[in-house]
């Protein structure tokens, strides 16, 4: 079963996709990862392309993941496409890792290698509050992360992942 991570930036998604791979014994792959070893550095991509063909380059690595027993991690806004969205649920489990603003303001203070972050505070806003709607909408599976360890959330869906879709997942 292939396990897509989802959320906003800073929400856990890579910290927690590790984890939770390694916890199932399946593959981990991070999308962004992936678009940085091919097309180069993320924040280099948004000011040389622009924010469209960084998306189409992560649409393009999305369906390039192999399905499977795999931990995928993805970018805060793979769910900005509706083929991504499409794609994720057709091939596996959706997961949300919902963190309240806050939250994410406090880990991304002093982070300045994400180019949709290093914009006002409304702004910043506004996109959060434009996301977690989509981000709620296409998630099989939603888990809170505020205060909690990378362990406790992924051993918290891995649990829900039994209890939710009857499936074993040791």
């Amino acid at each position: 079963m292939t396990i897509y991570l989802i959320g906003f930036m800073g929400s856990g998604k890579s910290t927690v996709g590790k984890i939770l791979s390694n916890l199932m014994g399946s593959g981990y792959v991070d999308t962004d990862a992936l678009i940085e070893e091919k097309y180069g550095p993320i924040p280099k991509i948004f000011s040389t392309y622009g924010e469209n063909t960084f998306r189409s380059y992560e649409t393009s690595v999305l369906k390039e993941v192999p399905n499977g027993a795999a931990v995928i991690s993805t970018g805060g806004g793979i769910v900005e496409r509706d083929e991504n969205i499409s794609f994720m649920k057709d091939n596996g489990v959706i997961v949300y890792l919902h963190t309240s603003f806050e939250q994410i303001q406090a880990r991304l203070h002093n982070d300045t290698g994400r180019p949709l972050w290093n914009r006002d505070i409304q702004e910043k806003k506004n996109l959060f509050q434009k996301r977690i709607e989509i981000y709620r909408d296409c998630a099989g599976i939603t888990i809170t992360t505020d205060d909690k360890e990378p362990i406790m959330i992924a051993e918290e869906i891995k649990e829900e992942l039994n209890w939710n879709k009857g499936i074993n997942v040791e």
